[in-house]
């Protein structure tokens, strides 16, 4: 039997530099690991794409959805996505986090990302 495909993570900020530390770090990890500027550039590539498993998500972007609205839209279309939600400006009360979400503050360290995705991966 071999081992199942590794998690596919879609990181989603608008902060072009902080995106690409993201994706480096999950890449490393031996992640898939594929990238979007806001959540609606994210919604597209979610509905295109069922190897998703796994949100990473900031909070404060632009356009009309912020990143806890993603999550809570993307909890609603995908329960069986795992949601990461990071930011430096907020620290959003748990009963505003869907379920099966996680909060993590910036600064954050890519080990600790990497490590809550593959925790999860391993409860499925």
């Amino acid at each position: 039997m071999s081992d199942p495909a590794p998690p596919t993570v879609l990181v989603v900020d608008d902060e072009p530099l902080i995106r690409l530390y993201a994706v480096d770090v999950l890449t490393d990890a031996g992640f898939e690991a594929l990238e979007a500027a806001d959540a609606e550039e994210a919604l597209a590539l979610l509905a295109d794409n069922k190897a998703i498993t796994v949100l990473f998500t900031d909070i404060n972007m632009p356009g009309p959805l912020n990143g806890l609205e993603l999550a809570r839209k993307v909890h609603d279309l995908r329960p069986d996505v795992q949601l990461i939600i990071t930011s430096g400006k907020e620290r959003p009360d748990r009963s505003a986090i869907p379920d099966r979400g996680t909060f993590l503050a910036k600064p954050y360290q890519g080990s600790v990302v990497a490590a809550l995705i593959k925790s999860a991966a391993q409860a499925r």
